[in-house]
């Protein structure tokens, strides 16, 4: 395996195929027997295209992980946290690697690209939320979050746990440029 050159930047409305492939390859890997088949299958290149082309012109920030050789390879959306009752001032809302760069180091980049984004704007805690069935719970956890909150919600309809895990004290190894 080769070694990735990777560089983390925000994303640009012409990303938005890109992510929406990253995206459905990364639910369909992931979800694999969490998740119905038929759920998996609908999912459309064409409508999450759409979806990541206003979500990358929204309020919040989307950055991609891309890589010299393969182009990008993961992305991570986040803005300020959605439950506030748990304390956090910011939350990671996606976080996805290619299924074919996994243990990598593209989400790590992702999460501490995010994580300086957030101390940019002065935000000193995060929040991500993580389907209870997902591998990256051990991820998270490894990258120092803490479970903090359990929860139930639909997802593609279908009732499912979720794991909250916080990070209420944002720290980064090295600063990253998150040019556009």
């Amino acid at each position: 395996m080769d070694d990735l050159a990777l560089s983390v930047r925000i994303a640009r409305p012409e990303d938005a195929a890109d992510l929406a492939r990253i995206y459905i390859e990364s639910w369909q890997d992931t979800y694999a027997g969490a998740i119905s088949h038929s759920l998996l299958g609908a999912m459309s290149h064409k409508n999450h295209t759409a979806r990541w082309q206003a979500t990358i012109k929204g309020p919040g920030t989307v950055l991609v992980a891309e890589d010299s050789h393969h182009g990008l390879i993961g992305l991570t959306s986040l803005g300020a946290a959605r439950d506030a009752g748990l304390g956090f001032e910011g939350e990671v809302y996606t976080l996805y690697v290619d299924p074919a760069f996994l243990g990598r180091g593209t989400g790590r980049a992702l999460l501490a690209g995010a994580f300086d984004s957030f101390k940019d704007r002065k935000l000193r805690s995060c929040l991500i939320w993580a389907h209870a069935r997902n591998n990256a719970c051990f991820f998270y956890e490894a990258m120092g979050g803490r479970r903090v909150a359990t929860r139930t919600t639909r997802l593609m309809g279908e009732l499912t746990n979720e794991i909250g895990f916080g990070w209420r004290h944002l720290a980064t190894k090295k600063k990253r440029n998150l040019s556009s």
